[in-house]
């Protein structure tokens, strides 16, 4: 009689993490053998539900922690049912065998992604921002989406992967996912980095995606020009776009990004050589060091809210979420007969171009203003001035040719 499978989901109180979180772990009990797995997730004790084994409440952390804890009951069903079609005896250490890719000596392309993302959680907020992990995070799930796509496995070899491998998974993101060719791009970029940990690890012999050409297409930038002064001038009665609105322009002034500027203290403000005010970061993006001079508009902005009863915590302006503050944004466009589409980033945008470039700032200091850490990135934004110079070139010889 084959043995029975029952799953059970707990926390560790011997492992708190240093924000007061316990670890979730999974454990499969096949015939009174236990096999114990952890979910990469933390919880806080008081929003664990011991009885449910879920995380309590309908928040978008707790519905993205319970989905991920049903997707891993899934995989298990899912390996449950292999055994069974497979005419196996359903025993812990099968069971454990096809859970960690080793079935027929394989090495999981995808085993090997889930042990990565771990890592790469574990380090958020000491090596890398939280939104790093969320694409690892993503492409994964592409990755897996993909392998049961075209192969109808739960996982695959990694010693397997090669040019038509990566080949397909391209046109699937394409073709059937309907990603775009830029980010297309970003994900094969991070499953090239499972590729070339193979490759250090001597895993793989060589480079899979060795002759496989990854660049991206180049993408037109807006900014606002003539739209700033009349964003800059509305006078809104609702509080909540003015907010916004202000935040926007002080990264128009800036050149900050929304991560930048929503974690800006006043401990990153400093004194330059002539006792001029400037703010003096670490990109969260990029890990490399930012040194802006605050202009007369951005530094009015920062006296016009540092009394704002919404900011705490030594924060210097009013930053919503990166969602709210696109939507409200939207609206903001709208009032003020804006066409662009006007998103948070497009701040930054604005800064590069019509604030500074076309203001007779060299690129070699708009660069290190921005961060960047080529010079070829900020190159992308002189491009747009070609364009401008173009355009009204073309508009003159209109006018010429009419003329004469």
């Amino acid at each position: 009689m084959e043995a029975s499978m029952t799953i059970l989901f707990s926390v560790r109180q011997s492992k708190v993490n240093r924000n007061n979180q316990l670890p979730i772990y999974m454990r499969v009990t096949i015939g009174g053998a236990r096999f114990e797995i952890a979910t990469g997730k933390f919880v806080l004790q008081e929003k664990w539900s011991a009885g449910s084994g879920r995380v309590k409440g309908t928040s978008l952390e707790a519905r993205e922690v319970n989905a991920l804890l049903d997707s891993l009951v899934g995989k298990a069903h899912a390996i449950q049912r292999q055994i069974i079609q497979e005419d196996l005896l359903m025993s812990l250490e099968t069971f454990r065998t096809k859970w960690e890719g080793k079935d027929q000596n394989i090495i999981g392309l995808l085993t090997l992604f889930e042990e990565h993302n771990e890592k790469v959680y574990q380090l958020v907020n000491l090596e890398y921002a939280y939104a790093t992990y969320k694409r690892y995070k993503t492409t994964l799930k592409h990755t897996r989406d993909f392998v049961d796509w075209n192969f109808k496995k739960q996982d695959v070899d990694v010693r397997s992967l090669n040019f038509k491998f990566i080949s397909d998974f391209e046109f699937y993101l394409k073709g059937v996912k309907k990603v775009g060719h830029n980010a297309t791009m970003k994900y094969l970029a991070n499953l090239k980095k499972i590729v070339l940990i193979c490759v250090k690890t001597d895993i793989l012999p060589k480079d899979s995606f060795f002759a496989f050409k990854m660049a991206k297409h180049e993408v037109d930038r807006i900014a606002l020009t003539e739209e700033l002064r009349s964003v800059a001038n509305k006078v809104f009665s609702i509080p909540r776009l003015e907010q916004v609105r202000d935040v926007f322009l002080f990264c128009c002034y800036t050149g900050l990004a929304y991560a930048d500027v929503a974690k800006l203290r006043s401990s990153e403000l400093g004194e330059g050589r002539k006792g001029e005010m400037w703010i003096n970061i670490k990109r969260q993006k990029t890990d490399t060091a930012s040194r802006i001079p605050l202009l007369p508009p951005a530094l009015k902005l920062l006296k016009k809210y540092e009394s704002h009863v919404g900011i705490s915590n030594g924060h210097l302006l009013p930053v919503l979420s990166n969602q709210k503050m696109n939507a409200y944004l939207k609206e903001i466009g709208d009032v003020c007969g804006i066409i662009k589409p006007i998103t948070f980033h497009l701040a930054r945008h604005t800064f590069a171009t019509t604030i500074t470039l076309s203001n007779g700032v060299p690129i070699e200091t708009v660069s290190k203003m921005l961060g960047h850490r080529s010079l070829k990135t900020t190159q992308l934004y002189a491009k747009i001035l070609d364009k401008k110079v173009s355009d009204d070139m073309q508009r003159l010889s209109d006018i010429i040719g009419a003329k004469y």
